[in-house]
């Protein structure tokens, strides 16, 4: 072979390299199609920002490709349902975007349908855009944003209202970001998370800086609870952080097991924190309306620096229902609840219950750092139903109007330990005793070597009972129950130490 052909083919494979690497470079760049939707447009048009489409139909026959955005136009409205259900496949670096453009949000009204349904998609961005639906008791019967089986899905800065069930749905779907999600006026919930029953499919899901408002329940359910603010279930791995749930639950159509602001069950994994839960309720007569709840189920999971206040149900719930996996292993820290359950059932802060009647299915929880003051009603309560085994409960206060803790936990196995006891009533009153040294030489309680380590000691909290703020954002600058400068509390290990109330940091 001579060398000047030898040299042919040579720059011919370089010439053929350079092409190939120029069109992977040229793809890596590709930005993707965009389309946009007014109502001054045509479905007969291009799809350009000046020949846009005008029809959410026509959004839906469009083969959306990595990369590609849809635009709707801010300030005006697009009749149907939005159909994300072709197996959409975008990428990390290249998702497929719904959103709006110019200035505010455009709205999708669905009327009786679901808003946006995400079916079999990854790599997909929702964002800046209004779902609204007939109402829950005015034709809609769906869900606002039904996220089904799929993968790697955003949704920013939405607003969903009048949908019948869910204003958002998570099923059987993994690493799902919500953030600055407003749901309200909804029936079932404002957000869900689901998955077909103890399997726990759903999973990497965060839910973050989000308002669940006046959800207040499924005319149409009968059977179970609905009217919650933000229910997660058959899930692992999940973060609910800064959201705020309020008002939700009042028009349940059922008496019986009740909605809760902010909550899981069948879960493992979950961690709900910096939330804030308050003035959610149940039907009349209904069970739960409370503010946060580990239900039956849970696993591994934990609420820390939470506040919740004026709940018609209990604050922080340690439940366990009939039928459902084992609950174990949870943490209940660093929470205030502030005059809940004084409507419901429970009449009180806390409250234990277990259904099954079986405390192998119902054990090790640990509940310390937190303040539970009630001003109205006992600080906390035990359900007939309670069996437990493993609760353990240190460095807590616990502040309640006469009675402190109402009820009895049924096998006794429930530990006390260092937390500081006030009846605003009677300085101290359990079990009708009203005396610490007394309950504790009785029953064995905040009892270490023969010794008293328990306190009953007013807490001189700053300005207990008068919470007012509205939203998660504020807790930071919450300062209502900081302890007085001249509080004596300040110098026990229930504020001090390493699991008590000085760690709150909500």
């Amino acid at each position: 072979m001579s060398l000047k052909y030898t040299g042919y083919i040579a720059m011919s494979m370089i010439l053929s390299v350079f092409s190939t690497l120029k069109k992977a470079v040229a793809f890596q760049h590709n930005p993707g199609h965009k389309y946009y939707i007014s109502n001054e447009g045509s479905d007969e048009n291009t799809g350009s920002k000046t020949k846009p489409y005008k029809s959410i139909d026509k959004v839906n026959t469009l083969h959306l490709q990595a990369g590609d955005t849809v635009y709707f136009k801010a300030g005006q409205t697009f009749k149907g349902t939005l159909l994300l259900v072709q197996g959409i496949e975008g990428s990390a670096k290249k998702p497929v975007v719904i959103t709006s453009y110019g200035k505010g949000s455009a709205d999708i009204d669905a009327k009786d349908s679901v808003g946006v349904k995400i079916y079999k998609a990854s790599y997909l961005k929702i964002q800046n855009l209004k779902l609204v639906g007939s109402g829950r008791k005015t034709g809609n019967i769906r869900d606002g944003l039904a996220i089904i089986n799929s993968n790697q899905i955003s949704a920013n800065h939405l607003d969903i209202s009048g949908f019948q069930k869910s204003g958002l749905l998570i099923y059987s779907s993994q690493n799902v970001i919500a953030n600055n999600v407003f749901v309200h006026d909804n029936g079932s919930a404002g957000i869900t998370v689901e998955a077909p029953y103890q399997t726990r499919q759903s999973r990497d899901i965060k839910i973050l800086n989000c308002r669940a408002e006046n959800n207040p329940g499924d005319p149409t359910n009968r059977t179970n609870h609905s009217g919650n603010g933000i229910v997660v279930g058959d899930c692992r791995k999940v973060l609910i952080d800064h959201c705020t749930a309020t008002n939700n639950g009042w028009d349940m159509p059922r008496i019986g097991n009740g909605p809760v602001g902010i909550w899981a069950y069948e879960a493992d994994s979950v961690t709900i924190q910096h939330c804030l839960s308050y003035k959610n309720k149940t039907s009349k007569g209904g069970a739960d309306g409370g503010g946060y709840d580990l239900d039956g189920g849970v696993t591994n999971s934990i609420i820390q620096y939470c506040m919740s206040y004026d709940n018609w149900g209990s604050g922080y719930c340690i439940f366990q229902y009939w039928g459902a996996s084992p609950w174990h292993n949870n943490i209940f820290r660093y929470n205030i609840s502030e005059n809940d359950g004084t409507v419901s059932d429970s009449q009180a802060g806390l409250y234990v219950w277990n259904s099954s009647d079986d405390e192998k299915q119902f054990h090790d929880c640990e509940v310390y750092g937190n303040i539970i003051y009630n001003s109205k009603v006992a600080a906390i309560s035990f359900s007939e139903k309670s069996e437990s085994k493993g609760i353990r409960m240190y460095d807590n206060v616990f502040v309640g109007r006469d009675t402190l803790i109402r009820g009895k936990d049924k096998i006794g196995d429930v530990k006390y330990r260092g937390n500081d006891w006030w009846s605003i009533e009677s300085k101290f009153n359990t079990d009708g005793i009203k005396d610490l040294k007394t309950w504790a030489e009785k029953t064995g309680k905040e009892l270490k070597d023969g010794k008293i380590i328990g306190l009953n000691i007013k807490p001189d909290f700053i300005n207990p009972g008068y919470t007012k703020i509205t939203s998660a954002s504020q807790l930071k600058t919450f300062s209502n129950y900081q302890l007085s400068r001249n509080s004596v509390l300040r110098k026990k290990p229930v504020y001090s130490s390493q699991y008590g109330i000085g760690k709150i940091k909500l």
